[in-house]
């Protein structure tokens, strides 16, 4: 009788371990227990491998009053406070010539003669920059190489025999959750590591113009700037840029430029001095939502809207409008902004390819001829908009949260419309309405609503008024510069842009 109990013991405590583990317990046999990787107890053969081909650098700029500063590669108003560059800024040292700026951040050496990848803004403006290695050894440098549209930049230096240094990984072959090291010189203390993991991929912030992110939560501060992002092979597969932060320190959220991006900007740089590329000379913006992809004619969410053709460029040429919307070029499907870029940047100069498009909902094919890219295209500052007063005349536009203006001439010179043109003007927007939400500000101009020309601030009225939020209502907003944007407004979902 014993005996059956605790055989009757041994059923149940096997159906409790699973109906697998019952198996192999009533055939005899162990049950099979997955095997779980060992923790990673220590970093420090990869720190050995990594550390002596870091450097710290410190720039020095020309004095302010015989300076002329380098103009942003986009208009800084575009970016949240919240996203930062970290980059400590030094006080300035007088010396003969006056009043300089010093900077510091970091690098990593990327060939034994001596070539070293940073950020741009780390040397931007610099006569010369002092880098210091890891084992107390300074060199002072004046060859310097740079690219401010993806904010990298190529030191040399002169040593006399063959330095440690890092090789370029492929980024694309990260995932997310993979652990990485970030390495670097924050607040100058040289020789710093911090650990992490990969926490998202193709982050875009419109900081630069060409940008592919990816973003860490290992600890990065100012100072880190140009540093390496380093997988557990040891090989970089970022460099250390952006933090997003609202102390101004790391709160958690840091931003590496992708090395796959890195590696073919510092070949040009290596090669020509310069990074050469092609380009269509517009603006745009992604097909973001199934509803917006729809209201443009499209049968699914992807493609770029061009938002805005600058004059005598590939674009205009072609007969590129803004309102159309690319959806392949030399017969590869485009779909977004940055595959865009991608592909354009892949193609021949001077050699005629097909442009699809949709335009009023129909497909188009043109033919574009792709030319080299302007050293100076996008590198201009975008002037903050002048903001109208709100008037009596004011219209409001309850459905939306917002009051507009009739654009008249002596308004349109104001702001800076071009004469002639028509629409209703934002004067005032309501932080709690749809309006905010979807991106409208004062001083936009609404040109259409649902595809409907606007011509006035009533009209601007009466056809919100007419349209369905549940459906959402599609408003064509423009730029004082010639900019244009599509916004989405609807009622039962955050607004979309």
């Amino acid at each position: 009788m014993k005996r059956w109990s605790v055989t009757l013991a041994g059923l149940v405590l096997g159906a409790a371990l699973g109906i697998y583990a019952g198996r192999a317990f009533l055939q005899g046999q162990p049950p099979v227990i997955t095997a779980v990787p060992k923790e990673l107890t220590s970093y420090r053969d990869i720190v050995k491998k990594v550390l002596p081909a870091v450097v710290s650098i410190e720039s020095r700029a020309k004095p302010v009053r015989t300076r002329q500063r380098r103009r942003a590669p986009i208009d800084d108003s575009q970016v949240p406070e919240e996203f930062r560059r970290f980059f400590e800024e030094l006080p300035d040292q007088p010396d003969d010539e006056g009043p300089g700026r010093y900077g510091f951040g970091s690098g990593f050496i990327v060939d034994p003669k001596g070539v070293i990848l940073t950020n741009f803004h780390v040397v931007d403006g610099a006569d010369q920059v002092e880098v210091r290695l890891l084992d107390g050894r300074k060199f002072v440098s004046k060859d310097i190489k740079a690219d401010s549209k993806s904010d990298l930049a190529l030191v040399r230096i002169q040593p006399r025999g063959p330095l440690p240094y890092l090789e370029l990984g492929d980024s694309a072959a990260m995932e997310i959750g993979d652990r990485v090291l970030a390495v670097g010189a924050p607040f100058g203390l040289t020789g710093t590591v911090t650990n992490g993991i990969i926490s998202a991929k193709g982050r875009a912030l419109r900081m630069n113009m060409y940008e592919d992110f990816l973003q860490t939560d290992a600890a990065i501060n100012p100072g880190n700037s140009g540093g390496p992002l380093v997988n557990l092979e040891g090989k970089v597969i970022g460099i250390n840029s952006v933090i997003k932060s609202r102390s101004g320190g790391f709160q958690g959220v840091g931003m590496a430029i992708a090395s796959n991006l890195a590696r073919n900007i510092m070949q040009q740089l290596l090669q020509n001095g310069v990074v050469r590329r092609g380009y269509l000379g517009v603006q745009i913006q992604d097909v973001d939502s199934p509803e917006l992809a729809t209201r443009l004619g499209l049968k699914e969410a992807h493609g770029a809207i061009v938002t805005r053709v600058f004059e005598d460029t590939p674009g205009s040429k072609a007969g590129l409008k803004s309102g159309d919307v690319i959806v392949s070029l030399a017969g590869k499907p485009v779909k977004d902004g940055r595959e865009l870029q991608g592909v354009v940047a892949g193609l021949t100069v001077g050699k005629p390819v097909e442009l699809g498009i949709i335009r009023d909902s129909k497909p188009v094919t043109l033919s574009v001829t792709v030319e080299e890219q302007p050293q100076t295209f996008g590198s201009t500052r975008v002037p903050q908009p002048r903001i109208p007063e709100r008037s009596r005349d004011s219209v409001a536009v309850d459905k939306i949260g917002v009051e507009a203006v009739d654009l008249t001439d002596d308004l349109a010179e104001t702001l800076g419309f071009r004469e002639g043109r028509k629409g209703a003007v934002i004067t005032r927007v309501d932080r709690d309405g749809l309006g905010w939400e979807g991106g409208l500000r004062r001083g936009l101009l609404v040109t259409q609503v649902d595809k409907k020309a606007v011509t006035s601030a009533r009209g601007l009225h009466d056809l919100v008024e007419a349209g369905s939020l549940d459906r959402g209502i599609l408003l064509r907003v423009e730029t004082p510069q010639g900019g244009t944007s599509y916004v989405l407004l609807k009622a039962n979902a955050d607004a979309q842009r």
